[in-house]
């Protein structure tokens, strides 16, 4: 992997993190976090759309969906952990 893409990798999970902290309010978890956040999940966001069937695109904007996606139902799955 190159440092190009390993910067990619990790802006794309900034962006997906950050997104998902708006979307799901109250859940973002600083800089370090959200990055975190939207690279897990990028990997939960394609594994789910490849189970559903559904093909968002190419390129930066589809892998910003999709890690996007992934990055809500992680933070609903944890505000549901923190709840019980």
């Amino acid at each position: 992997m190159t440092i190009e893409a390993l910067l990619i990798w990790l802006l794309i999970g900034a962006i997906a993190g950050w997104l998902a902290g708006i979307i799901v309010k109250g859940y973002g978890f600083g800089l370090v976090g959200n990055i975190v956040v939207g690279i897990v999940g990028a990997f939960v966001g394609g594994w789910l759309f490849g189970q559903l069937g559904i093909a968002i695109g190419s390129g930066i904007v589809g892998s910003i969906i999709g890690a996007t996606a992934g990055a809500v139902v992680i933070l609903l799955l944890l505000r549901l952990v923190r709840r019980a």
